[in-house]
């Protein structure tokens, strides 16, 4: 679900921006995108409500991204026992004028898949946002 509507509290705001931020200081160059899905009801059919969607737009064909577009969704689980809302890992794509260009899940193996994957040192940088963005959303609440 785009994250613009999965904004509902501060906590939940400034966690997205945290992620948004922790994307940036590595990219400057790419612009963030709080609502990548368009809001018609065929997309709405397909988009996860427990996720958060970001997209990132690179100012053209990055050849280190191999993409020009990269959609980051943050997989939630809420367990029914305890009621706690966690982070259970990160779906990451990068698109190019074809479509996906490759895929990394963080749920398995943390290994890129796709016709033309990120150069390693681009893979590694975004490894480490992942883990990140992963540690922010699950931080206890103060």
């Amino acid at each position: 679900m785009n994250a613009a509507e999965q904004a509902t509290n501060l906590e939940l705001a400034s966690k997205i921006a945290a992620a948004v931020n922790l994307f940036k200081f590595e990219f400057p160059d790419a612009k963030s995108d709080l609502k990548p899905w368009k809001n018609d009801p065929e997309t709405r059919e397909l988009v996860d409500p427990d996720s958060i969607d970001i997209g990132f737009h690179f100012p053209g064909i990055s050849k280190s991204w191999r993409s020009r577009s990269i959609l980051i969704q943050i997989r939630f689980h809420q367990d029914p026992i305890n009621n706690s809302r966690r982070a259970i890992g990160l779906e990451v794509a990068g698109f190019d004028h074809r479509g996906e260009a490759w895929r990394l899940s963080t749920v398995e193996n943390w290994s890129f898949v796709g016709e033309s994957i990120p150069s390693p040192q681009i893979g590694d940088k975004l490894k480490q946002i992942c883990r990140q963005i992963l540690e922010v959303f699950n931080k206890p609440s103060d």
